[in-house]
């Protein structure tokens, strides 16, 4: 039959070949050139041979940025359906699915602990849980991390990953936006650093509310950023969108961001910009050396 053949005398099975190497290999989005799977984890997900960023979970973001010793926090905020919500799945299908999927009761984490010698609180969201689509506990969790700052005094970080506010919990998702806007409000009153960094994709409210208002906004490389999708605003203008656009790299172009930034030099990155941006931590550390 046609998928046996002989080789050296031997007759071999293409068909087990398959199964051995199946799960060992994915393609790049952007290249579209095969990659060996443990080459990409050892590579933090970035493609080797063009620099395209593959998507991340939470907690792996977590742990690329701060040090060892951190803890996860306010883990046990859970949805629930206030609208009683239905579309092609009843809304309480779709988080009992996302929580069996994630691991999580909701699309975010936050977490405490060291970034280099800086103490940060720390926020980053799962896009892997329902778009990463922002809720009445996304917004509740992120209230904390923010209300956390403000009592420690330490810099806040937010990871954004998400398609926008979610829809199965209308205006109470939509009322996250002002609940987040005004506390980071608060925080620049109280002159506590925020940085957004914001990964692909990061759209709707997300983009309109905290993604924005960092004292330092920055992006990974080819992140999707924008309030409406690209195919929405094609329809809606009827007119052919430029190259790339809403692309971090068209966006820094055009102001909307401070810096493009890899995932490898993402950390250092951070931890130079809390130098200066956090001058408590600083004189902190220079007190410690001095004793």
């Amino acid at each position: 039959m046609t998928w046996f053949k002989r080789e050296d005398n031997q007759i071999t099975n293409d068909r087990e070949k398959t199964v051995r190497t199946e799960g060992l290999w994915t393609q790049c989005g952007s290249c579209k050139q095969a990659i060996f799977k443990m080459d990409l984890e050892e590579n933090l997900n970035v493609c080797p041979n063009c620099g395209h960023h593959f998507r991340i979970d939470a907690r792996r973001r977590v742990a690329l940025l701060l040090e060892p010793g951190y803890e996860l926090v306010d883990l046990e905020l859970r949805s629930s359906d206030p609208l009683d919500f239905t579309d092609l799945k009843k809304y309480k299908n779709r988080l009992a699915e996302a929580r069996r999927k994630t691991g999580l009761n909701d699309a975010i984490i936050n977490a405490v602990g060291k970034m280099g010698p800086h103490d940060v609180v720390m926020s980053a969201m799962e896009y892997g849980f329902i778009g990463g689509s922002m809720g009445a506990v996304v917004g509740e969790t992120i209230a904390r991390a923010i209300d956390r700052s403000l009592a420690t005094r330490h810099p806040l970080i937010i990871v954004a990953a998400s398609g926008g506010a979610r829809m199965m919990e209308g205006v109470v998702s939509l009322m996250q936006l002002a609940k987040i806007a005004s506390g980071l409000a608060r925080l620049a009153d109280e002159r506590i650093p925020y940085i957004s960094v914001a990964t692909d994709p990061t759209f709707g409210g997300v983009t309109a509310c905290f993604a924005m208002l960092g004292d330092l906004n920055i992006a990974e490389p080819g992140a999707l950023i924008g309030f409406a999708g690209p195919r929405v605003i094609e329809q809606t203008t009827r007119q052919k969108l430029p190259e790339g656009f809403q692309r971090a790299e068209f966006l820094l172009e055009h102001g909307f961001l401070d810096a493009i930034v890899t995932r490898k030099d993402m950390k250092s990155y951070l931890i130079q910009a809390l130098r200066w941006m956090a001058p408590h931590d600083r004189d902190a550390a220079a007190g410690s050396i001095a004793s």
